[in-house]
């Protein structure tokens, strides 16, 4: 599991860590930039200056840019284009370590000793490079949106995108590469149509369609992938996702009376305790026992239950526009129900359990509309779909 931390924690741990290394340990390790840092930061502001910390900071400097001239020279003698973003790297390294230590100059120790810094003359050198690389990352751009055009390939566009977005860390402005950006990522774009094929042998409300289609897919759209619940004109689509009804199913609204009865064991008054011999029981002081009397009551409930249903079901088509191939496929299923119950009584209200109480007092309604009961169908049936169509994209 890789392990996050912060950047001010990271240079917090540094800087606890390279503050118990001497920089001249660090020289000898190779790690020119801590110990650069270790000891700028030791020497900055210091009246007096250590010779060590000055002795160290100077070879550092020395080593860490004869390291990246070395490493730039090589570089280069490969001829090989796609060097230049390295070697640019290796001048930009020069370029800052200079800066870092041009505001302690003049550097000269307690003893006297005056630290020699040999700066490097970078303008041209990382002019150059930085020139070189955008040509570098200009033309790989352009042979990749050559690719693009020619074979449809999103995948050569989208590279194309990203060399010329590594321009940008060069010049922030260069030829044209807004327009060929622009180009690349309508070249690599993946547009998906959602649409619905309603084939079930039946009727349904010009809301139905509507409604269904209405889902919010254009918060799943990324940089690459846009969706669409209508097409647009002149636009090639390279996907489909169809949603297929074959089958909706209203029933009759159902009315079922039943009478039932229940009863409960309550308490009602008091009445005296009888001993053995049928007389009231006496308690210790004389006085009668009593004891509360239970009773069993009674109640007929009369219920009218009120029930009607509407099914949606068909399946989910991922379709390659491409090819016309059918890519993946699952099942649709949504159902609304209309439930109501009304009941009345007849006895004791005290027999009513809980759940006959709750229905007292209700009445019969009228059942809604059958385009009433498909619209909440299709409620239920976007939330799925759209977790389907997010599912799916590593498909499509």
């Amino acid at each position: 599991m890789r392990t996050r931390y912060s950047f001010p924690l990271i240079v917090i741990l540094f800087i606890s860590l390279s503050s118990c290394v001497s920089p001249e340990k660090l020289v000898e390790r190779g790690n020119y930039e801590a110990a650069i840092e270790v000891a700028a930061r030791r020497l900055a502001g210091k009246k007096n200056k250590k010779t060590k910390f000055v002795l160290a900071l100077e070879e550092a400097f020395q080593k860490a840019n004869q390291r990246d001239l070395s490493a730039a020279d090589r570089l280069k003698r490969q001829h090989r284009p796609e060097n230049w973003a390295r070697i640019h790297e290796h001048y930009l390294s020069i370029r800052k370590r200079q800066e870092a230590v041009a505001p302690l100059l003049p550097l000269v120790s307690k003893e006297g000793i005056k630290a020699n810094f040999r700066f490097v003359k970078v303008d041209e050198l990382e002019m150059e490079s930085r020139e070189k690389a955008a040509e570098f990352h200009y033309a790989e751009a352009k042979r990749l949106l050559r690719d693009a055009r020619q074979g449809e390939d999103r995948l050569a566009a989208r590279r194309a995108y990203a060399e010329l977005d590594r321009i940008r860390q060069y010049f922030s402005r260069y030829r044209d590469v807004e327009q060929l950006q622009e180009e690349a990522l309508y070249l690599g774009t993946t547009h998906i149509l959602v649409s619905m094929r309603q084939e079930a042998p039946v009727a349904i409300p010009n809301a139905f369609e509507r409604e269904l289609t209405a889902i919010a897919v254009q918060d799943m759209n990324s940089q690459w992938k846009v969706y669409h619940t209508r097409p647009v004109e002149g636009l090639t689509y390279d996907y489909e996702v169809v949603m297929r009804i074959n089958r909706i199913e209203i029933s009759p609204g159902l009315v079922r009376e039943r009478e039932y009865e229940e009863t409960a064991v309550v308490e009602d008054g008091w009445e005296y305790v009888l001993d053995a011999n049928g007389n009231v029981a006496k308690d210790s002081l004389g006085n009668d026992i009593t004891q509360p009397r239970e009773v069993t009551v009674r109640a007929l409930i009369l219920e009218n239950y009120q029930k009607k249903t509407a099914r949606v079901s068909g399946r989910l088509e991922f379709v390659d526009r491409s090819t016309d191939n059918l890519i993946h496929t699952e099942p649709l299923f949504a159902e609304a129900v209309f439930e109501n119950y009304a009941a009345t009584f007849r006895g004791d209200k005290r027999a009513l359990s809980k759940q006959s109480r709750q229905r007292i007092g209700n009445q019969p309604v009228p059942f809604p509309s059958e385009e009433v009961l498909l619209l909440q169908a299709v409620e239920r049936l976007k939330p799925f779909v759209k977790r389907e169509i997010a599912g799916a994209r590593r498909m499509i």
